[in-house]
């Protein structure tokens, strides 16, 4: 029976071009479209005070509030935050110009109230949020 000898040592070689051009090419298509991104964020600062005094035939605002325990009320009373618009569109049926103020607590889950303004927006009513001061 005959043995086998080997013969050095046979290394295979890993050709690395094209692993490093198919990396610069992922790595110029991230930074490209990268650059094309944008995000758009709601601005919740409220908007600054004025010495200017409402005007004296100016309805008053519609307040919505938001509590720590996610309960929400409108001008006071409590409603569900699936019924807000609706409670919103009511009020405004009786004075138009009124406008929407929304007040959330810092506990309050943000996501309720970016849906709460979402819907109000997408029935065109004009919402301004202002920061909770009750505590």
């Amino acid at each position: 029976m005959r043995r086998r000898t080997r013969r050095g040592n046979d290394q295979a070689d890993v050709n690395m071009t094209p692993m490093l051009d198919i990396v610069f090419i992922l790595l110029i298509f991230f930074i490209v479209t990268a650059t094309f991104l944008t995000e758009v964020g709601e601005d919740l600062r409220p908007p600054p005070d004025s010495d200017e005094p409402p005007p004296p035939n100016a309805p008053p605002p519609i307040i919505v509030q938001i509590d720590a325990q996610n309960n929400v009320f409108v001008n006071g009373e409590s409603t569900s935050a699936l019924r807000v618009t609706a409670a919103v569109s009511r009020i405004r049926a009786e004075s138009p110009e009124s406008a929407v103020v929304i007040t959330p607590n810092d506990e309050a889950e943000h996501g309720l109230v970016v849906e709460m303004l979402d819907d109000l927006r997408q029935n065109s009513i004009a919402v301004i949020i202002s920061r909770d001061t009750s505590e």
